[in-house]
């Protein structure tokens, strides 16, 4: 059975939790990917993607579900393709789109147990918060994770507790105009972002290892394991 080795550390009761829980992940790029490559093989069933983007070559560096033979296709549409591949059994809904404002409730619409924020759009950003505050829903948000290099500067904290992050100072400033709480679940590098010029330089390290600890997270959170 594929869930042998899990089901080792986790009850039949537990993983039946996580197979019911339904998941909602925005942004299957360099930190999404993993993220969704992880709830795949630790036993989530129920999970929609959200990506309106296309696999790159500048991707094939840090992005899990890109590679030489899939450049110019959906994000979603591979990210279909591996997931099935690993469980074919998987209840896996895709949303090609980019959200906006505009858009937003047109795609964004069903009772999440957990989203999972991996985009890099603030009005989205923003947007996903409302909603899971609005809805009784648990949220965790991946800041900035470009410019940095070493993985170990990772942490999950709240937003009012981030430093070294332009997009968390952005993110916490949006939030106060809306009179939202900055007690959000995040991962974000305490790492000094390295600046050589305007093109957000990545390896895939540091978005690779946030993608994992948000899956992480929200794992051990359906579980009441997180300390």
């Amino acid at each position: 059975m594929m869930f042998d080795r899990l089901l080792k550390i986790i009850s039949e009761e537990e993983f039946k939790k996580i197979k019911k829980a339904n998941i909602l992940l925005v942004g299957i790029g360099g930190v999404g990917g993993f993220s969704l490559e992880a709830l795949v093989r630790c036993g989530f069933n129920n999970i929609t993607i959200v990506d309106g983007d296309v696999v790159d070559k500048s991707n094939l560096n840090r992005q899990i579900i890109s590679n030489s033979n899939n450049i110019g296709k959906n994000k979603t549409e591979v990210a279909q393709e591996r997931v099935l591949r690993i469980n074919p059994n998987i209840n896996l809904k895709t949303i090609n789109k980019f959200l906006n404002k505009d858009n937003f409730y047109d795609y964004i619409n069903d009772n999440y147990d957990y989203i999972i924020d991996a985009c890099d759009d603030m009005q989205v950003k923003v947007a996903l918060i409302k909603y899971a505050m609005n809805n009784n829903i648990k949220i965790i948000t991946a800041l900035g994770t470009g410019k940095k290099l070493d993985s170990t500067k990772l942490e999950i904290t709240t937003l009012n507790k981030t430093f070294n992050d332009p997009l968390a100072k952005k993110l916490r400033s949006e939030l106060r105009k809306e009179n939202i709480s900055l007690d959000i679940p995040v991962v974000f590098s305490k790492e000094e972002a390295i600046n050589k010029d305007n093109i957000i330089g990545s390896a895939i390290f540091v978005p690779g290892v946030a993608g994992l600890m948000l899956a992480n997270y929200v794992f051990l959170d359906i579980l009441n394991k997180n300390k």
